[in-house]
């Protein structure tokens, strides 16, 4: 081999060595959360009980949450304001390190993308205006006009529902559930479908205004967050992980449920088989 057939061929092999050791590098997110100091998270911030504005500031389990694994961490906590059908595209583009909006776990979401232990029970009602005595329980939305927010699974399991029903329901979709609750008080809708907690807050928040039609129709799911599936999340989503157990054993786990779903919710502790 010539001196000059030698040269290239170190200079290939350090490049690719070089290349090797870069991707090694870049496969650990929880060392690049830690090592800029910051955990960005996407959310949704018309989703009570979770995150939405209220006085002005930021409130919700989802804050709370993260303050606590943010403490844990060691890192500061930056939560980004995005509608909820551009969270996960700007997740699968890198934009943010996970998706704080809850999400409800399914087989055809866990095969896509890597979940954090459940945080509450998902299973969905429907809200209905507390003065409408036409409805007293699911079955009562047949023929009428319902709604809940565009690419959810409780928009997914609503239709299902739907299908079951004579007549059929309107269905309605919104970018927001405050729209539809905005429609649900002065007549539009008759119900709103959504996640037991989410729901219940809003009766609670507006007692007089609506109320929560039972039992649930929905399966029964759980609310999670989300990352990436790829090997660069595993480490963040498992510190994740190790932070929930740890407040789940203090203690501090129920008193956020507590305070902001009204109740204590059973949550899986491990990893599950979803029934969706």
């Amino acid at each position: 081999m010539s001196k000059r057939s030698t040269l290239k061929w170190l200079l290939a092999g350090g490049v690719a060595a070089a290349a090797a050791f870069a991707s090694t590098a870049r496969a650990d997110l929880l060392a690049d959360v830690k090592a800029a100091g910051v955990l960005t998270l996407a959310t949704d911030m018309q989703y009570m009980p979770f995150d939405f504005y209220k006085d002005n500031r930021h409130q919700g389990f989802d804050k709370d949450y993260f303050e606590e694994i943010g403490k844990a961490l060691g890192v500061r906590v930056r939560f980004l304001d995005l509608p909820w059908t551009g969270t996960l595209p700007g997740l699968e583009a890198r934009r943010f390190d996970l998706v704080a909006a809850p999400v409800i776990v399914t087989r055809e979401r866990k095969q896509r993308y890597r979940f954090t232990l459940p945080i509450a029970d998902a299973t969905v009602a429907f809200l209905k205006r507390a003065n409408d005595g036409r409805i007293a329980k699911p079955e009562d939305v047949a023929g009428k006009a319902i709604g809940s927010q565009r690419g959810t699974s409780q928009l997914a399991q609503m239709k299902a529902y739907a299908d079951t029903l004579s007549p059929k329901p309107a269905i309605h979709e919104y970018v927001d559930l405050n729209q539809a609750y905005a429609d649900l008080a002065n007549g539009r809708l008759a119900a709103v479908a959504g996640g037991l907690p989410n729901i219940a807050a809003v009766a609670k928040e507006r007692k007089n205004v609506f109320e929560v039609v039972m039992p649930p129709f929905g399966q029964q799911t759980y609310y999670a967050f989300l990352g990436r599936k790829d090997e660069d999340s595993a480490s963040l989503i498992q510190a994740i992980d190790d932070a929930t157990r740890a407040m789940r054993e203090d203690g501090r786990f129920a008193t956020l449920q507590k305070r902001w779903f009204g109740m204590e919710m059973a949550v899986p502790a491990e990893d599950f088989e979803p029934a969706l």
